[in-house]
């Protein structure tokens, strides 16, 4: 967006304008989610990739948001935002 103005182009006494508007690319899911197989007691993974780094990410269970917490690690490095389950469950399916 730092790039959108008006830009002009003068040659003698003429002069030309133009204006630039540079929209924000859509964020676009490159990788989504893998469902994953874990036995209980195990840690398993799941993480997925965006068009975009460092996008904030929300992660849900059932539709309610998860956050840091002993049970779950979340992070996000560049275009890769990962939850961690610790010690799964049967009820964390």
């Amino acid at each position: 967006k730092s790039d959108s103005d008006t830009y002009s182009c003068d040659i003698g006494d003429a002069q030309s304008r133009a204006k630039l508007t540079v929209q924000e690319a859509l964020l676009l899911h490159k990788g989504g989610l893998v469902d994953a197989e874990v036995t209980e007691g195990e840690d398993v993974s799941l993480q997925c990739e965006t068009s975009r780094s460092d996008t904030p990410e929300k992660w849900c269970k059932d539709g309610k948001s998860i956050r840091n917490s002993s049970k779950y690690n979340i992070r996000q490095s560049g275009f890769e935002a990962k939850l961690v389950i610790h010690r799964a469950e049967e009820k964390d399916s």
